[in-house]
């Protein structure tokens, strides 16, 4: 944009002119005039204007607060996307899926990753926009020197416009706009990014709350049969059946087990206010909201060997981030490409025209911006050359990353799963013991104490149990973000918005 004061200078220049149309040479006046007068317009027209958008802390704290599951317009989003993967009806609570959803609608990551994208194919434009040209006007008067040139008594005048055109060369736009091309579709790569990172957070957040849940449930049954075997023995106790000792220790295991419920009722509302922070939302927006946690309760298909199949091969070369990469060392690429252009001079093509003493002149003057004698831009390419050098190390160092992300993922899921098998076996076994046991309470072969004490073996067999499964559901997380692909409720991710016509030639598709 031009500045307000060349504007300024441009319609003083066209005030001073008004007395001077009656004078002699008013007719040269007149075309200057007219020049300037037609570049004002221009410039005015290509012009944007300046529109302040202040940020209330105030009012933005409190638009921030306000956030709600039931927002009219969160619901017509949903909607959308659901209809556009083919699920044409909401589901009746809120999973994964659709809690993903809301936090792509309301997280400011998606708001930043956006903006991002929306510089850079702005610089897209900029870097497409050939120079302007340039204006200049020659304008002075004297006196006739040669006898009979001029009429006696009139103003002598030389006066005249030059633009002058610059030409670039060697592909320096080309260049240029390929660069800034690249580095526009690593912003749409990153904005895919910054959704699959959004889905990780909602995962890892619902996944504690559901593991916080199923602890507390199976925690509350250990409680209920360590105070049925705290009263079984304090009334042996009264009896003279039990030792003061016994009541004791029975006594302490129930507190240890209270104690464990009050952490896990902690755990559970920290990962309530964790899933709200990843929604975007304060945490009393969960308030009454029906939460899906089918997700994490069987677990999903997983390939024998993640770590070497077709998913790792997928995810060396398809995940966002890699593509993002890919694109940045493409981008350095031009930028190298640019810079050893911008050794050779881009030429200057100046035509213009001179009113020389009632003489019109028409010219054209052929020039170069620069010589490269001194500065062959040595320093640049230089620069280039070790920035091009940097992508291809990063990734390089993205792929190795993925590599050990994907093999210790692979490895904790192993284990895990072995544990889990495990832990089925013991606790069928446990299971099987307490059949028996209470088979032969019902023969009255032994007594409710037994009959308690095998009870409670089962649900603490069953606790260790399900930390096995929770710490394989959370290896499949860890797979999950490592291979960039939805293992739970595979149903629905974020999609990258649909490109620009012309913007781009790579479209990303998830």
């Amino acid at each position: 944009m031009v500045a307000s004061g060349a504007i300024s200078t441009l319609g003083a220049f066209l005030q001073a002119d008004q007395a001077a149309v009656s004078g002699s040479g008013g007719g040269v006046v007149v075309l200057r005039r007219i020049v300037l007068a037609g570049c004002l317009t221009v410039l005015v027209a290509g012009c944007a204007s300046y529109h302040p958008e202040p940020v209330s802390p105030i009012d933005n704290a409190s638009g921030l607060d306000s956030r709600t599951l039931g927002d009219q317009r969160l619901q017509k989003f949903i909607e959308v996307e659901l209809d556009r993967s083919g699920k044409a009806d909401p589901p009746p609570a809120w999973d994964l899926s659709t809690l993903t959803l809301a936090a792509i609608y309301y997280h400011p990551d998606i708001a930043i990753a956006n903006a991002k994208l929306a510089s850079a194919e702005a610089g897209v434009i900029t870097a497409r926009q050939r120079p302007n040209p340039a204006l200049s006007i020659t304008n002075a008067f004297g006196q006739a020197v040669v006898a009979g040139a001029i009429p006696v008594g009139a103003a002598a005048m030389t006066v005249g416009p030059v633009v002058d055109f610059l030409i670039e060369t060697f592909g320096k736009r080309e260049n240029r706009t390929a660069q800034a091309q690249h580095l526009a579709d690593s912003a749409r790569w990153d904005l895919a990014t910054a959704g699959w990172q959004v889905r990780t957070r909602v995962r890892t957040a619902l996944l504690n709350l559901w593991a916080a849940q199923q602890r507390l449930v199976l925690t509350h049954r250990q409680l209920d049969l360590q105070e049925q075997l705290v009263g079984l023995l304090e009334q042996r106790l009264a009896v003279g059946a039990a030792s003061s000792v016994d009541v004791m220790l029975v006594r302490v295991a129930r507190a240890q087990i209270t104690f464990s419920i009050r952490n896990l009722e902690q755990t559970e509302a920290a990962a309530r206010a964790q899933l709200a922070t990843a929604l975007g939302v304060p945490v009393r927006a969960l308030d009454g909201v029906d939460l899906s946690l089918d997700a994490f309760r069987h677990p999903p298909p997983i390939p024998a060997n993640p770590d070497t199949g077709k998913l790792r091969r997928e995810a060396l070369t398809k995940r966002t981030d890699v593509q993002a990469s890919l694109q940045e060392y493409d981008a350095a690429q031009s930028a190298l490409q640019l810079q050893i252009a911008n050794q050779y001079p881009n030429v200057t093509l100046s035509p213009g025209y001179n009113y020389d003493f009632g003489v019109n002149k028409y010219m054209v003057g052929v020039g170069a911006d620069h010589l490269p004698i001194f500065n062959q831009n040595q320093g640049p390419i230089a620069q280039a050359l070790a920035n091009r050098q940097q992508a291809a190390a990063s990734f390089t160092a993205l792929q190795a990353q993925i590599i050990g992300a994907i093999d210790q993922a692979a490895t904790a899921y192993r284990a895990a799963t072995r544990s889990v098998t495990t832990g089925d076996a013991l606790l069928a076994d446990d299971e099987r013991r307490e059949r028996q046991i209470a088979s032969q309470f019902r023969a009255g072969q032994v007594d409710r104490v037994t009959l308690v004490t095998a009870e409670l073996g089962v649900a603490a067999t069953s606790v260790s149990r399900f930390d096995a499964v929770a710490q394989q559901r959370q290896a499949i997380g860890a797979l999950e973000d490592a291979l960039q692909q939805p293992l739970f409720d595979p149903g629905h991710w974020p999609v990258v918005p649909e490109q620009e016509s012309g913007l781009s030639h790579s479209e990303p598709s998830l």
